[in-house]
């Protein structure tokens, strides 16, 4: 029987230039992953999303956006262990323009969707980027309509 495991993070992102960008983390194997770990103890993954992007990126000045959460799974073999591994991945809106690199990774790098669709390396996280990259234009459009009603 496999071990079961349970992390969460959140797809991060920052507005510049009127365009979105995606932060992406090169682990030590390589992949190019959202910031991510393991639920301790009593976390809810709303707790365990936040405190990983805290760690992993640095990051301080973010919120989660409601509404948005996926999950992917995938299996690895790990000290003698086959262990089944769900991802939760929540949205997140990061307020600072720069993240910092953990001693978790060997890299990270700020992308545009096309970019960060090219750049990730596993298909669980890239359709989920999919997922959440319509949400928040759903979003925008939502709060542009908004505006829109306002000013007449």
């Amino acid at each position: 029987m496999p071990v079961e495991a349970t992390s969460a993070g959140a797809i991060l992102f920052r507005d510049t230039r009127d365009r979105r960008e995606y932060l992406l983390l090169k682990s030590r194997p390589g992949d190019w992953e959202f910031p991510k770990g393991g639920v301790e103890g009593e976390e809810e993954l709303q707790q365990t999303a936040i405190r990983e992007v805290q760690e992993e990126a640095g990051i301080a000045e973010f919120r989660l956006i409601d509404g948005f959460r996926e999950e992917y799974n995938y299996v690895f073999e790990a000290g003698g262990n086959t262990i089944h591994k769900t991802v939760h991945l929540f949205i997140a809106h990061s307020f600072e323009a720069s993240a910092e690199l953990s001693n978790e990774h060997r890299d990270l790098q700020w992308r545009d969707y096309e970019q960060a669709l090219n750049t990730i390396t596993q298909d669980g996280p890239r359709d989920i980027l999919r997922e959440a990259h319509d949400y928040l234009d759903a979003l925008d459009a939502d709060e542009n309509y908004l505006l829109g009603q306002q000013s007449g």
